[in-house]
């Protein structure tokens, strides 16, 4: 009985990987051409993911100073 419920849980996930790789697919295909304008922006996403980025490594950094100074 175990077999099938791994059997099962198996089935959905390749079932939902499916899906949204095909959906992924659709919504490629489905973009227009950007006109007369294809410049991209990029400043806005890239400024967000750098400051977390940044954000990230310094929480790093003192957890790692705090860990030094228990031991």
């Amino acid at each position: 009985m175990k077999n099938y419920k791994v059997s099962a849980q198996f089935t959905k996930f390749v079932f939902l990987f499916t899906m949204v790789l095909t959906s992924h697919a659709i919504g490629a295909f489905a973009q227009t051409d950007p006109g007369s304008d294809p410049d991209v922006p990029i400043d806005g996403g890239l400024s967000v993911l750098l400051a977390a980025g940044v954000g990230y490594g310094i929480k790093e950094l003192r957890k790692k100073k705090a860990e030094k100074n228990i031991k």
